[in-house]
């Protein structure tokens, strides 16, 4: 072999790895602050997984479950459960959704609606809450009362997850 052959073949196998470690490949669950746009949590998520975003109800104060499923570049609103109908809550099943009664008598309206992120204004007595693998992450933690934060899904580089955090995470 030639030195010059050699030599390509190292440049282009460099290059291929950095080109491997920089483009983004795996997904990642984001909260983003409205006002400046930084990532205030992140935690890499693969399509499929669902987390649940909890909150009191503002009118009737009883709590809602939102839960949300993670696909490669969007979130899905997958279903609703609480127990008690309130002002904006569903009463029957529509064109939109369906309402159902679970096992343990909680209501349960199923959507299955996709979304590219939800933003969310930081409640002031809603305690909304992320609950994702076990972890609570309270969204008055991460902002204050009246702040915008915006979940959404973004894919991470191979790097970032050598770094076994997420850029701009918060602890």
């Amino acid at each position: 072999m030639s030195l010059r052959l050699i030599a390509g073949l190292i440049a282009a196998g460099v290059v291929g790895i950095v080109g491997f470690l920089l483009w983004p490949l795996f997904p990642a669950l984001e909260i983003v602050d409205g006002r400046g746009g930084l990532v205030v949590f992140c935690v890499p998520v693969q399509p499929g997984e669902e987390f649940v975003l909890s909150f009191i109800h503002s009118v009737n104060r009883r709590p809602v479950y939102d839960t949300v499923r993670v696909e490669a570049d969007h979130l899905v609103i997958a279903k609703s459960r609480f127990d008690a109908f309130g002002a904006g809550m569903p009463d029957a099943s529509t064109q939109d959704g369906k309402l159902t009664v679970a096992e343990d008598g909680r209501l349960e309206w199923t959507v299955n609606r996709p979304t590219p992120e939800i933003t969310v204004r930081v409640g002031r007595v809603a305690e909304h809450t992320v609950h994702y693998k076990g972890r609570d992450i309270r969204l008055s933690d991460l902002a204050e009362p009246g702040s915008a934060l915006t979940l959404r899904v973004r894919k991470l580089r191979w790097l970032d997850l050598m770094k076994s955090r997420c850029p701009h995470e918060r602890k």
